[in-house]
């Protein structure tokens, strides 16, 4: 994914207004509208492509990348000037001298009955068929009788506006039931992702005409039709300007030819969001597929180890018929806005169904500790153990707090490019430490017997670090859209200079760079100077636990230190910056972790649950161990151990009554 980048006529940053949700929420806090673009939304050169010429690049590679930057540009102008990336909290938290606390709060849940009828429903008929064992067909995928039964309680519609046949439920409402999905079945919550946020439904409903909204809300909205989204090729991933699918107009119609792949929940029947090119330009057509297979259209099976409960395939098209009127458009933009538009819904959601995975892991892991004895001791009484289920409580409740938060902001109209790219990468990225470091290793051998939830789920617990954007590639996209304004500001007024002097860098130490640039640099200057000398340590926090309200602070501190620090980098690389990969991924992870401990420490403060409290105090712990380098104190294996202790002894309620797999191969002690 690209950076962001305000307009050009932003004006100064404001704080959202505190009736924001009120204000731009749909009915029931359903998800917001978005803005038309005004008509000078869209820039036509991008300086960023410019830079990258002058940075070394081939024209080829400065147009591509300059593309994904100026669409990434046009999907920011679909959401309010306060709600942008220039005013979201963690660009306001490092930029600004004063940090905006109450922007990292999540709301309270509020989840309007009927809508909480839905959920129930929804829970208890998919408990009811893997009780019974009919959640999977002959092929182990969830079966089409459980789809058309959650269709029927209204599971398919919950993102779906109301006046369409949905419900239009809060996101802040639906993340939080797609962890508790994920506890029963997380296949079935990962389809309600699909379907309702990269899918079909978000380019309908955000980008559709009336006409479209009409014909295809209300069937994706009963499950009548269930939907997919078509973007991946074989040339095209993170690199969405290799697609080289095409659909020509004739007749009235777009004739689609070319290859899609990894695409889950598509068989005949489906509707799909498809990308293409259409006179070589990326747009969206939403295609209804066939029942059957054609010479037009022809699905493409491949052995694949993740996603193996849902059909994932490729598609091969040839001169595939979609109607004319299928072709979503934009005021400003292309394909790639609507494609973008998407991701950051279910960015959330995989953190979502992360939480509950690990819940799943921890549930199994405590009959165990109990019943494995060795040296005439539970393992549940040692100390390494110990360690290892307060850590996966720890992963747990950031990731509940990451996702109350992001879709508190989605809610209230934010874009959250940033902050969702925080809770995709932690959430997948704690899954699968949670799996391999703490949930195999305690385990052991019987990690890998048939049967086992390990050794059964492992590929669905890892796949997710390449879902919806690998994470070292969202890691460097946080950090361009962190540093697109500063240097947007500051640093393109000197690279107009130097281009326009001949000159490809600036050395300060050279007083002739100096004396040409001046009047660029004076900006600059004055700006360095100002943060310089600003005194930065205003935050006030509400009431907290003192060791909750240490993290906060030291997470503040941490992220309102970062200004000068990666100005100096962008200033030492210049316009090399772009090559210089891993330096923006270290600056990103710092900023990510940072961002961590704040909503987890502001998270838990206000849960009544001692456990949570604990469990957010050891993994801000840890983050901080990890920011700054230092080894672990006494206090902290000492905070770990009783943790541990009170998790083993059931102090961990969210897992309470869960039991997601046997002890296997059990022995005679």
């Amino acid at each position: 994914m690209s950076a962001t980048s305000p307009p050009k006529d932003l004006p100064p940053q404001v704080a959202p207004p505190k009736d924001a949700q009120a204000k731009d929420a749909g009915p029931n806090g359903a998800l917001p509208k978005v803005a038309p673009p005004p008509a000078d939304a869209a820039p036509e050169a991008s300086f960023a492509e410019t830079a990258l010429k002058l940075g070394g690049k081939s024209d080829e590679e400065a147009r591509r990348m300059g593309a994904i930057d100026r669409a990434d540009d046009q999907v920011e102008h679909l959401f309010q000037p306060q709600y942008q990336t220039v005013n979201s909290p963690i660009h306001r938290a490092v930029w600004e001298r004063q940090l905006p606390v109450e922007l990292f709060e999540a709301s309270y849940e509020s989840t309007p009955p009927d809508v909480q009828q839905v959920m129930s429903q929804s829970l208890e008929v998919v408990r009811r068929n893997r009780h019974a064992g009919q959640l999977f067909n002959s092929e182990g995928k969830v079966a089409e009788s459980v789809l058309k039964e959650l269709g029927g309680v209204g599971y398919w519609g919950l993102l779906v506006d109301r006046q369409y046949g949905g419900y239009g439920a809060p996101l802040r409402s639906f993340m939080s039931f797609l962890t508790q999905m994920a506890l029963v079945d997380p296949t079935t919550a990962g389809l309600a992702s699909v379907h309702g946020c990269i899918g079909a439904v978000d380019p309908v409903r955000t980008f559709g005409t009336e006409e479209q909204k009409e014909r295809y809300l209300p069937r994706l909205a009963s499950g009548e039709k269930l939907s997919a989204f078509a973007l991946t090729e074989p040339c095209a991933g993170s690199d969405l300007t290799a697609l080289k699918t095409r659909a020509r107009l004739e007749d009235g119609r777009y004739l689609v030819t070319g290859e899609k792949l990894f695409i889950t929940n598509v068989v005949p029947g489906r509707t799909i969001g498809l990308v293409c090119l259409i006179d070589d330009k990326p747009a969206v057509l939403i295609a209804d597929l066939p029942d059957r297979e054609s010479d037009q259209f022809k699905l493409v099976k491949y052995g694949l180890h993740a996603l193996k409960h849902t059909y994932n395939r490729g598609i091969i098209f040839k001169d595939f018929p979609v109607p004319a009127e299928n072709l979503l458009r934009v005021t400003k933009g292309n394909g790639l806005t609507i494609a973008y538009h998407g991701l950051n819904l279910g960015r959330v959601a995989l953190c979502a169904t992360a939480a509950g995975n690990m819940r799943l892991m921890l549930a199994s892991m405590l009959p165990w500790s109990k019943f494995r004895v060795t040296y005439g001791e539970a393992i549940a009484k040692r100390e390494l153990v110990r360690r290892r289920l307060a850590r996966l409580a720890g992963l747990i409740v950031a990731c509940d707090a990451l996702v109350a938060w992001c879709s508190t902001l989605l809610d209230q109209g934010y874009r959250g490019e940033m902050e969702c790219i925080v809770a995709k990468i932690f959430g997948s990225e704690s899954q699968k430490e949670a799996a391999i470091e703490l949930f195999m290793k305690t385990h052991g051998g019987r990690a890998f017997l048939h049967g086992h939830l390990f050794g059964d789920q492992v590929h669905e617990f890892l796949a997710p670090c390449i879902y919806e954007g690998e994470g070292e590639m969202l890691g460097m996209a946080l950090f361009k859209s962190l540093v697109k304004q500063h240097g947007t500001q500051y640093f393109e007024p000197v690279g107009k200079a130097l281009a326009a002097a001949g000159m490809k860098t600036f050395s300060p130490a050279n007083p002739m760079h100096a004396w040409k640039l001046r009047k660029a640099l004076v900006p600059y200057g004055m700006w360095w100077l100002g943060e310089s000398f600003a005194n930065k340590w205003r935050t006030e926090l509400g009431p907290m636990p003192d060791n909750l309200r240490e993290h906060a602070l030291v997470a503040i501190r941490g992220l309102q230190s970062l200004p000068l620090e990666i100005s100096a980098t962008m200033r030492k690389h210049q316009l090399k910056l772009a090559d210089r990969q891993c330096r923006m991924s270290e600056l990103s992870s710092r900023v990510q972790k940072l961002v961590v401990m704040l909503t987890t420490s502001l998270y838990a403060a206000k849960q009544n649950d001692e456990t949570v409290r604990m469990a957010a105090d050891v993994v801000c712990q840890e983050l901080a161990r990890e920011l700054t380098g230092r080894r672990p104190s006494d206090r902290y294996f000492r905070s770990m151990n009783d943790l541990g202790a009170k998790i083993a002894g059931g102090g961990f309620a969210s897992v309470a009554g869960l039991h997601p797999d046997e002890i296997l191969m059990k022995y005679e002690a």
